[in-house]
């Protein structure tokens, strides 16, 4: 797997990172005539993307387009002023801009390349009711067969060996109690078995996007990626960067870059050091062990400026079990029969909302110092799907280690998770009553259609409330989580590095979340990371191409 031409070591674009942007910008010199090179700090590729949901959120794409969803470039930068209006430069009007213009051309490129992008159309933007909101801005990669990238297959990092949709998600949670959600299942353990008759090992989801990418860009494509290859310094020449040195087989190379240099490696999810002094916490983050920063520190040695570093994608995340990883939580969170309390037995936020909203209150309510516990009813075990509880070793574990708490009743359970017992009984009393009538009267749950989107449409009134009144009755812990952080490299419209003084630094570009997002504090849609992520890195292999 080592490039046969590495003594050269010279190409247009040298790519640090293996993720979606460093993929898209690989793609882009490609079809722009340019040679690359990929170089990935770990063993294996495909970054956070790889562990993903792999969806992108991308308005006004081709697929809306063709299936006749009215929407426009207008009504998406109308919904992004208002979701994400201009906290700091990463996420000015120009970035903007740039983000909804390039939508169309990356979906048109990587479905040159062979890509089948399948809408999520039933999957509402995160404010659908707010001026330019939608559902079914969001799209996907059908199932992938694994198989064609051959023995690359073995160094993805992705985590989910079968061909689950995002599609598939919202109705599987609800396998046991709808026949919508029964018969998706029934689609999936077909879809699957139908796959290996034919021969194949078809994937979903984020392992099919960087399954896509890694068969157009490195086996079709002819790119060489090197893995277990961290890069270590840009090379200046003047004021421009002219290429990267880099760990590859025991001695360091230094690599020239004739077009441009994208730094693509992720952001610092596990910098837990660093976390801790920007952002309050050590994080739980869902994402690659890779993650560490080394991008934005190479950047920011070149004069770059930084934004966002406090923030990130948050989320809540059942608490790991010991050695193992988070279980970030989404769809489970809205179902009925469940709630979520703080350490003192009170509800603080509405379940349902985005999951960086949930994180942002998890972190303005107490510093998200804890405990957080997800309290269940018995009928939700019976109804609804745990993807974080399927596997019953990780649920013995999540007992022994007191993640896990079951009782008969709900005083027991006030008692064993630690919480007042009075405040508690109070709590579920009052939260019963909203359940009764269908409205939450302090928190909204079910309002949005975001919120019902993961419910349970056959629970009335409203179908993310259901009393919590039946035992056994269990408890998660929750804590605060991540998909990424947010902070990184300032950039333009063209995804090039910018000094604190506004001016380009020549030669350097940034994307994914080695750069701020243009997304801002918040999360506008399903795939709000890898949606800007794949566009700015075609949108700056575009730009490389012209500054030839």
């Amino acid at each position: 797997m080592t490039d046969p031409a590495a003594s050269a070591l010279e190409y247009d674009v040298v790519i640090v990172g293996s993720g979606a942007a460093a993929f898209a910008t690989a793609l882009g010199a490609i079809d722009e005539g340019m040679s690359a090179l990929l170089v990935e700090s770990t063993d294996r590729f495909g970054g956070n993307t790889a562990m993903s949901g792999g969806g992108l959120w991308l308005p006004n794409n081709p697929l809306m387009q063709r299936a006749g969803a009215r929407d426009s470039r207008e009504e998406a930068l109308t919904y992004l002023e208002e979701t994400v209006g201009e906290p700091g430069r990463a996420s000015n009007r120009a970035r903007k801009e740039a983000f909804v213009d390039g939508v169309a051309d990356y979906v048109l490129t990587t479905e040159r390349y062979g890509f089948r992008w399948v809408r999520a159309a039933q999957y509402p933007d995160y404010y659908p009711e707010l001026s330019g909101g939608k559902i079914g801005r969001s799209i996907e990669l059908a199932p992938v067969d694994s198989k064609t990238i051959g023995e690359w297959r073995k160094r993805s990092r992705a985590l989910l060996p079968f061909p689950m949709m995002n599609a598939d998600m919202y109705l599987l949670g609800r396998a046991w109690s709808t026949w919508s959600g029964f018969w998706r299942g029934v689609r999936l353990v077909v879809r699957t078995l139908r796959g290996l008759v034919r021969g194949r090992i078809l994937v979903g989801m984020g392992a099919a996007l960087a399954a896509a990418l890694a068969k157009a860009v490195v086996v079709d494509g002819g790119v060489p990626l090197w893995l277990d290859s961290p890069a270590r310094r840009l090379v200046v020449e003047g004021d421009r960067v002219v290429g990267v040195e880099v760990e590859h087989e025991g001695r360091l190379v230094t690599v020239r870059a004739r077009n441009g240099v994208m730094l693509a490696a992720g952001g610092f999810d596990r910098d837990r050091a660093r976390r801790k002094e920007l952002q309050g916490v050590e994080g739980n983050p869902a994402g690659s062990p890779g993650a560490l920063g080394a991008g934005i520190d190479m950047a920011v040695e070149v004069g770059a400026d930084l934004e966002y570093m406090e923030d990130a994608w948050w989320g809540a995340t059942v608490r790991p079990v010991e050695g193992g990883l988070s279980s970030f939580i989404v769809g489970e969170r809205s179902m009925p029969y469940s709630l979520i309390v703080d350490k003192d037995g009170r509800r603080f936020a509405n379940e349902s909302e985005s999951y960086v909203d949930l994180g942002h209150h998890m972190l303005a309510h107490d510093g998200a110092a804890g405990p957080y516990w997800l309290i269940l009813d018995r009928r939700y075990t019976k109804r609804y799907f745990l993807t974080f509880a399927v596997d019953p070793k990780a649920n013995r574990a999540m007992a022994a280690q007191g993640i896990k708490v079951t009782a008969p009743t709900l005083d027991e359970l006030a008692a064993k998770i630690g919480v007042d017992r009075a405040v508690f009984a109070a709590e579920i009393a009052r939260f019963n009553g909203f359940a009764v009538t269908g409205r939450d009267q302090d928190f909204h749950r079910g309002d949005s259609a975001y919120d019902r989107y993961y419910g349970d449409p056959t629970i009335h009134p409203n179908n993310n409330l259901a009393p919590i009144e039946r035992g056994p009755f269990t408890a998660y812990e929750v804590v605060i989580g991540d998909l990424g952080t947010k902070g990184g490299v300032v950039t333009d419209e063209h995804a090039r590095a910018l000094r604190a003084d506004g001016s380009v630094i020549d030669g350097l570009y940034s994307a994914g979340n080695n750069s701020a997002a243009v997304m801002g504090h918040t999360y506008p849609g399903p795939g709000s990371t890898i949606g800007p992520a794949s566009v700015f890195g075609l949108i700056a292999a575009r730009h490389m191409a012209r500054g030839r």
